[in-house]
């Protein structure tokens, strides 16, 4: 305590203990004017792009809405009962089943070999990384074209037909013939093309991450380099990335749009119908917006169940 004699000026702040106090205030209040100002257009953009279309979604889901997007009626789960019943809204779940059998095990083959060898590598490594790379820049509307419209366009001056012409086979209807159906095979290429760099790079990360001294203390321990050293050391060491990789390409699969739309279009679309293009035909084409919104709840809810089932059965996040 201060004595009776102690000056009442002596304990007052000091002038400049009072602006270095001021100083601070300005600098923290300038300091939150910047931060909000870089993360407000952002904020802003995720509220009205994000979550105000996902919330009218789910109120457009249980509402009747035709020709508008605002609700007319209160429809309860008579949406969701007539999707589920609905034959062509399940086989898209099909075609969708199909195509994720093909896709999601090629790509993550496919991405796991070219980033053992690209990692491998001894020279001009971030070359080819840019070059398998680039094609994940390029379009989903562009690529479909290109391979409907010249790769796999069904008449002899086709790429893949002109190979065919060198073996003195007959011209394949790649896109149009039902039976065999060899659409899939123009569909899965264009997507495998497309997305095959981008896991590529995720997986060189995953093994750039595993220490190098695993497998020099098993070489020590007499492992063979080659396939001893890859399934003992690498594999378990990619887990969490190989499950991450799946996970994307499942939710990918799900989403699958664009090639379908493009390359199957023509009177071709009986054949094949994604669930996204299910929906948009029943939201944009019948104008039946309840309808759509319930659609796409319901592939929400698988997209989400799959994604947790199957991170919960392959133990992601675990330690190695």
């Amino acid at each position: 305590m201060s004595s009776p004699e102690t000056p009442a000026a002596a304990l007052m702040p000091s002038i400049g203990e009072r602006e270095s106090a001021r100083r601070v205030r300005r600098s923290s209040i300038k300091t939150t004017l910047i931060f909000w100002s870089f993360v407000a257009p952002l904020m802003l953009g995720l509220i009205l792009f994000f979550f105000v279309p996902i919330i009218w979604s789910i109120v457009l889901s249980f509402s009747e809405a035709r020709a508008v997007i605002l609700p007319t009626g209160f429809a309860g789960l008579r949406n969701y009962r007539d999707l589920l019943q609905d034959q062509q809204f399940t086989s898209s779940l099909l075609t969708f089943t199909i195509f994720a059998f093909f896709i999601v095990p090629t790509t993550f083959l496919c991405a796991l070999g070219l980033a053992l060898l690209v990692n491998s590598a001894k020279f001009a490594q971030g070359f080819f990384r840019s070059v398998f790379f680039l094609p994940t820049a390029c379009s989903y509307v562009l690529a479909s074209i290109v391979w409907k419209m010249s790769i796999f366009n069904g008449t002899r001056y086709g790429l893949a037909n002109a190979i065919l012409h060198l073996f003195n086979l007959d011209p394949v209807q790649w896109i149009s013939s039902p039976n065999p159906p060899w659409y899939w095979l123009v569909l899965v290429t264009v997507r495998l093309w497309l997305q095959l760099g981008m896991y590529m790079i995720i997986f060189i990360a995953g093994l750039q991450e595993i220490p190098r001294e695993l497998y020099e203390a098993a070489l020590v321990d007499g492992a063979k380099r080659g396939w001893q050293t890859f399934w003992y050391i690498t594999v378990p060491q990619l887990r969490n990335t190989s499950i991450a990789i799946l996970l994307l390409n499942i939710i990918a699969a799900y989403q699958a749009f664009d090639e379908f739309w493009n390359i199957m279009s023509g009177g071709n679309q009986s054949l094949l119908r994604t669930p996204l293009m299910y929906l948009y035909n029943v939201a944009l084409g019948s104008q039946d917006y309840g309808l759509g919104s319930a659609g796409a709840m319901i592939l929400t809810i698988i997209i989400i169940f799959f994604t947790l089932l199957q991170g919960r059965l392959l133990g992601f996040g675990r330690s190695n």
